[in-house]
């Protein structure tokens, strides 16, 4: 045997080295490339992550900020009404003075356990005066609830004086200081505050406590007479503390305060040598770039975009628009991208070793596998090239190299055999021969139908079984296109055949034959394959068409579509063959060919007419429903019944909103006339939904989440009417889910609180009942009012456990006032689930037992709305609450729809006036008029009267002097906490 290692390739011939050195430089490029890619995804991944965490944070520190300012307004106009209170009274007993100060400067400074007075030199109020003692009192009933809240509570009088708490101020406070002459008065007199607003003041120094302060500023008016200004300060440090947690979220996270001109609110910033009253100055934020964005926030505000002025930072900017102020949240780029930097190197260090290690594994085995062998094959080769039989040993391996040896010396040994495979040829041919007049027998007796045609498919020949599902004569179809065998309507499949066969040579499919004249109109399908015939150079000679009947085949299909497909109630087509259009539409959609609009219909009050008529009429009129909607829709569009009373629509290719919305309302007219079933005609109507894609999405359940919502947005605004899909309604619906999880969290964890506010009886000057009020007190100790939460609880049904809770909180609290002797009731509102629960008097009486409050103090408030559904339902709940010895009151009565017919018919004790009347008297003589006459009216059917609202002296006299004497409203008091109750000054009925 010869020895093949000789004449080997060496060097940067060597395969195997530029195999190795190309996979090197791919491997590299490719680890390069995709660390490179990766690691500035991430650094980007991370930039925007941080971005979005610092809007978060900034965004939650707004709200939480202006929900602050809110409540501090909220309970400075409280105050403000405790103040006017006082001054309006003339009997006030004279509060002791601890401390008398005559300065030499002629001035007096007063101080009492609460506040204190200075009195300027020359002041026109005397120390003894009754408006003194009367704000004096007003200040010991307000300081307890306000001294956690502000930092002190002070009065410029007009004519001079100042009150204030703390009283220590009066004591210190220069000589020059003027009640008057100052720009927090100045800020709310009426020259400069004519709609009489309240007011936050500009940063201001207190020369006394040495501090920065803002105030919230009221001005004080009695019958149109100004009395002068009511401020409450909060110390700038505290108002700004929370602004230390933001860092809590990032430790990267900084911030800083802006005024609306751009300066930066140094908190801490203490100042001694400044005088009372110094409005704050101070410059910008120390770093440049961040100075660029207060100037353009005090030129511009957030109209500019900010982020280009401050490139080196990541930074976001909330208005706090309470204070005209601005919270600047930033994180450096630089601290933030260092550590992916750093990874950035380190992965590409390790990129080029993996290459290297990869590189030298893979040249050592394609020298070892391959290269070795592949030189051996090589040189045989080269010597059965020269003539010589390669009497040389190649391997005989199962890999690909082996079948190659083997290949090779099969393809030797067949050389030899090439002169006896000529003649077997030629007895092949003639076997062909044979085969083929078999094959021509075998077409012709065929039980499936051939055509043979030329190239241009010009027919040459049929069989006999074609001919006879044809029903021609195949004289006449000789010389004719193929493609006139197929049905008309089938123009554009004939074009695609030929472009097919034009291109491909191939063709298979299903078509539908032209049936001949006299032949019934019922289509015949066929399955249909064209196949080339050659001639021995290869080149295209003819073509052979065989046709398979496939008829029955497709009646089946069409009977199967149909049951899969379309609904059996209405023949429209149903769900699952409607998402399937569905989907192809948004298919279209985003590939540019048209817009589409999906219209989502629910009939109005079917349930009624299912409940009241039967089911078999609620199906006629969905039959009947479904024609009208099928006549008034274009061809291209669908129609489909979703179940029970749901349709929807595809409306393709529409122009804009005013296209669809042109659509709808023409649907909307297929409703317009009743309908009638059997011997009743019924009234419908219906709300239509409507989205439009690919603008409102591309989603296939978020465009039916979108015509739903839109569907529900018509039914709230009336029915019968249609409604577009808007982002406010898909914000309302998160808001609304997000209330509904908060709620349940609160039911869980006992949140809510009960406040009450006191019914006076005008008659004998008493306190004899309260009205239950709800609270919602977050953890962090903001109260949700009722209107954001009352409605959710409402819709979901958890007002049935709220509505529990109320009750049994307010017995108890009745069971501790009759417990003090006191012979108060309490009313309490019924929400309209709770009034429709059946096991509402159950769970009352249940609570009347576990509490032991005597029934005739309890009084449940109903809206008229509630009563005027199903009157016969309402009048028997209302007769089992009477059972149990409660009250029973119409709440809000005058607003809605009750007549004396149905009220006379209601076992109620008491009408209560709703506020709209009320708050309008004495200026407006026709809520005075209907006011009166339901006074009248009420007495007449021996029902007690209650007005709700009363904010003034003149409509608690209005009232009186028409007899209605149970009243409630600020005028006398606010609702308040029960621990808070012990602070009025009413006198309370008690037992016996």
């Amino acid at each position: 045997m010869k020895d093949l290692t000789q004449n080997k390739a060496t060097g940067i011939n060597s395969i195997g080295l530029k195999v190795s050195a190309i996979v090197f430089l791919a491997v590299l490029l490719t680890g390069l490339t995709i660390t490179l890619a990766f690691t500035t995804y991430q650094q980007n991944i991370i930039l925007q992550q941080q971005q979005q965490g610092i809007n978060r944070t900034a965004e939650n520190y707004q709200q939480q900020f202006e929900r602050q300012l809110q409540e501090l307004q909220l309970k400075a106009s409280r105050a403000q009404q405790v103040l006017l209170r006082h001054l309006m009274r003339s009997e006030l007993p004279v509060p002791s003075v601890t401390e008398r100060l005559n300065a030499n400067d002629g001035s007096q400074r007063l101080r009492d356990e609460w506040s204190g007075v200075y009195l300027p030199a020359g002041s026109a109020t005397a120390a003894n005066s009754p408006e003194l003692n009367n704000t004096a009192r007003a200040w010991q009933q307000m300081m307890p609830l306000l001294q956690q809240e502000f930092a002190s509570v002070f009065f410029m009088s007009a004519s001079g004086y100042l009150r204030i708490a703390p009283a220590d101020w009066v004591m210190h406070v220069e000589s020059t200081v003027s009640a008057t002459e100052n720009p927090l008065f100045q800020l709310v007199a009426p020259v400069a505050n004519p709609e009489r607003a309240l007011r936050w003041s500009p940063i201001y120094y207190d020369a006394v406590w040495q501090k920065w302060f803002v105030s919230l500023l009221l001005p004080v008016y009695q019958q149109d007479r100004f009395l002068g200004v009511m401020g409450f300060s909060v110390n700038l440090q505290e108002l700004t503390q929370n602004r230390a947690n933001l860092g809590f979220w990032s430790p990267l996270n900084r911030s800083q305060l802006l005024d609306a001109n751009g300066q930066s609110l140094l908190v801490a910033r203490q100042e001694q040598s400044l005088p009372m009253f110094s409005i704050y100055r101070a410059g910008g934020p120390a770093e440049p770039q961040l100075e660029q964005v207060a100037r353009s926030l005090a030129k511009t505000g957030l109209s500019q975009p900010l982020a280009p002025l401050a490139p080196d930072y990541l930074l976001t900017v909330s208005a706090l628009p309470t204070l005209n102020w601005y919270l600047l949240l930033y994180q450096d780029r630089r601290q933030l991208l260092a550590e992916q930097q750093q990874l950035q190197r380190q992965a590409l260090l390790l990129c080029v070793a993996i290459a290297l290690l990869l590189t030298l594994l893979l040249y050592w085995f394609i020298h070892q596998l391959l290269l070795k062998r592949l030189k051996r094959l090589a040189f045989a080769v080269d010597r059965l090239g020269q003539g010589l039989l390669p009497g040389l040993f190649l391997d005989n391996k199962t890999d690909e190299l082996g079948m190659l040896n083997r290949a090779f010396v099969s393809m030797s040994r067949e050389i030899s055999d090439l002169v006896e495979g000529l003649n077997s040829r030629i007895a092949e041919k003639e076997q062909a021969e044979l085969q083929a007049r078999k094959l021509s027998k075998a077409v012709s007796f065929s039980s499936s139908g051939i055509a043979i045609t030329n190239r241009h498919l010009e027919i040459e020949y049929l069989n006999p079984f074609l001919l006879e599902m044809l029903a021609q004569d195949g004289s006449q179809l000789n010389g004719s296109s193929l493609l006139k065998l197929f049905a008309t309507d089938l123009q554009q499949l004939q074009s695609d055949i030929s472009h097919t066969l034009e291109h491909r040579q191939h063709w298979h499919g299903d078509v539908i034959l032209q049936p001949s004249q006299g032949q019934d109109e019922v289509p015949r399908w066929v399955t249909l394959a064209i196949a080339p015939i050659r001639d021995d150079k290869g080149m295209l000679s003819h073509y052979v068409a065989t046709m398979q009947d496939i008829s029955f085949i497709k009646q089946s299909q069409k009977q199967m579509e149909q049951l899969a497909y379309y609904d059996a109630l209405t023949g429209l087509a149903n769900r699952s063959y409607f998402r399937d259009q569905l989907r192809k539409a948004i298919s279209m959609s985003q590939r540019g060919y048209y817009s589409f609009a999906l219209l989502y219909f629910d009939l109005d009050e079917f349930k009624l007419i299912n409940d009241t008529l039967g089911h078999d009429a609620g199906d006629e009129l969905l039959i009947e429903v479904a024609r009208r909607l099928t006549g008034r829709l274009r061809d291209d569009d669908l129609i489909a019944r979703l179940g029970g009373d749901e349709f929807a629509v595809i409306l393709s290719d529409i122009k804009d909103k005013g296209h669809v919305g042109q659509i709808a309302a023409e649907l909307q007219q297929a409703f317009a006339s009743p309908v009638r079933l059997g011997r009743q005609e019924v009234a419908i109507s219906s709300s239509i939904g409507i989205t439009i894609a690919p603008d409102d999405g591309i989603d296939e359940e978020l465009l039916l989440k979108h015509a739903d919502l839109a569907m529900y947005e018509a039914k709230a605004r009336g029915k019968n009417t249609y409604r577009f899909f808007s982002q406010a309604l898909n914000d309302a619906a998160n808001q609304r889910l997000l209330i509904e999880n908060q709620l349940r969290e609160a039911i869980r964890e006992q949140q809510f609180i009960l406040y009450y506010q006191p019914k006076i009886d005008l008659a004998e000057e008493t306190l004899v009942g309260y009205e239950a009020l709800i609270r919602w007190l977050r953890p962090d100790n903001t109260l949700v009012p009722p209107a954001r939460f009352i409605q959710v609880a409402e819709s979901t049904g958890l007002i049935v456990q709220i509505g529990e809770w109320i009750i049994l909180e307010a017995c108890r609290f009745l069971a501790r006032q009759h417990s003090r002797g006191y012979a108060v009731s309490v009313s309490i509102n019924l929400s309209a689930r709770q009034f429709n629960d059946e096991q509402l008097a159950v769970i009352i009486e249940q609570v009347i037992r576990r509490t032991g409050v005597d029934p005739a103090y309890l009084v449940f408030e109903i809206t008229e709305s509630m009563l005027m559904g199903d009157t016969d339902a309402a009048i028997k709940q209302l007769n089992q609450l009477k059972r149990l010895g409660v009250s029973l009151s119409i709440d809000d009565f005058g607003t809605g729809y009750s007549s004396l017919n149905y009220l006379k018919r209601f076992p109620v004790d008491e009408l209560k006036i709703d506020r709209s009347f009320v708050k309008d008297i004495p200026e407006d003589q026709n809520d005075m008029d209907i006011v009166a006459a339901i006074i009248a009216m009420a007495q007449k059917m021996q029902l007690r009267v209650v007005a709700e609202g009363v904010e003034s002296e003149a409509q608690a006299e209005f009232l009186k002097q028409n007899a209605c004497y149970l009243v409630q409203g600020y005028y006398f008091s606010m609702p308040l906490a029960e621990q808070e109750l012990s602070q009025l000054t009413f006198n309370i009925k008690t037992q016996g």
